[in-house]
């Protein structure tokens, strides 16, 4: 993995013992010694931290940058104001589809700082920057910014320890400093529970890992992977770009339209999606626990009967708080949300009763 890029912590991980693996370019820890389970676990009851380095960072800055971003990007800014943060998806003007999803920090009208996903924060910037009016620049801060995720319920005692602010609003950030730098304290995440991101120079992004670290001792955080970042966000039924959202699935097959601004004049895909909300889109995202043992995987297909296919888990995984296996799926919208359907198991037919996510009740809005 020489050609990977790596975050400015990849020596505090190895020195942890980190099972790495590749993520949209970044070599980043997939698990620790703990294993997935115990880290997913300390998130669920008490706190765990992870390096989240790899994710996008792009800001949108110049006179009328908010207003910019607010006629390209889906959700509405104009919902919220300077200290918070927003999700919301960058489309396809054409397709509809989901070229990425992503949150929006809103600072002022004149900077906006976006937070991609990895492997897509290239083409977000391109097509940011090939329809930024003049005076707005859409500059790439990709590689020089660190991304740290405390997440848990005593992820503010943590903070709290190492100077930092805690309790503002969900979905709101702050601005500290660390060791002279300015950090972003974000009240955001993508595990469903309370926590906070926080946004530093890769200059102290060793320093300020160390001191969260030692912090967290008491309260039995661990350090946790990007394994257990997975299972946290399958239980919530949080999509993944790539799986469960792509330029291939729309805001409506997805079931993402509450991030969408049907109301504005302008955004990415407008004509199309508000086409397709009006006939209602073909195909569904729904949630399926197992009534048995079998564990879903991305690509197992999913039957209605034995010789009736519907379509194919988009994420799958054994979940470690209900211990048993939970997934998504695209499925064709006349199927009955209430119904039974099979998964293909290795040969074995598996039942399944669909849900509408999330599969546990998120605590990530509580105060």
């Amino acid at each position: 993995m020489s050609d990977l890029l790596r975050s400015p912590l990849h020596d505090r991980h190895e020195a942890l013992g980190a099972k790495f693996a590749s993520f949209g370019g970044w070599s980043m820890p997939l698990e620790y010694p703990s294993g997935v389970v115990k880290e997913h676990t300390a998130v669920r009851e008490s706190v765990g931290i992870f390096d989240v380095s790899h994710l996008g960072k792009a800001e949108v800055t110049g006179p009328g940058a908010a207003d910019f971003v607010n006629r390209t990007l889906t959700n509405d800014l104009g919902r919220i104001g300077p200290g918070q943060a927003q999700y919301t998806l960058c489309c396809d003007d054409a397709s509809g589809g989901v070229v990425d999803d992503l949150i929006a920090y809103l600072h002022d009208d004149e900077r906006v700082l976006l937070v991609p996903n990895a492997a897509n924060t290239a083409e977000v910037v391109r097509r940011l920057d090939a329809e930024a009016p003049d005076g707005v620049t859409v500059t790439n801060r990709h590689r020089d910014l660190a991304v740290l995720a405390v997440q848990g319920t005593k992820s503010d005692e943590v903070l709290a320890e190492v100077g930092l602010p805690v309790g503002h609003d969900y979905m709101s950030f702050v601005e500290a400093s660390f060791e002279g730098e300015t950090v972003v304290v974000c009240r955001t995440g993508y595990t469903g529970e309370r926590g906070y991101e926080l946004v530093a120079p890769n200059a102290v992004a060793v320093p300020l890992w160390d001191a969260l670290m030692g912090a967290g001792e008491e309260f039995g955080m661990l350090a946790c992977g990007l394994g257990a970042r997975d299972t946290l966000r399958t239980e919530m039924g949080y999509p993944l770009h790539g799986q469960d959202i792509s330029l291939d699935v729309t805001p409506n097959e997805a079931r993402l339209g509450w991030a969408v601004g049907w109301k504005k004049d302008a955004f990415w895909g407008r004509d199309v999606l508000t086409a397709e909300r009006a006939e209602g889109p073909k195909r569904i995202l729904r949630g399926l626990v197992a009534t048995g043992r079998g564990i879903p995987r991305h690509h197992m297909s999913v039957s209605l009967t034995a010789d009736v296919l519907l379509g194919e888990i988009t994420s799958g995984t054994f979940s470690p708080t209900l211990r048993k296996g939970i997934g998504l799926a695209l499925l064709p919208s006349f199927v009955d949300p209430d119904a039974e359907v099979g998964v293909d198991i290795r040969g074995r037919r598996e039942i399944f009763q669909l849900v509408k996510p999330p599969f546990l009740d998120p605590s990530v809005r509580e105060s």
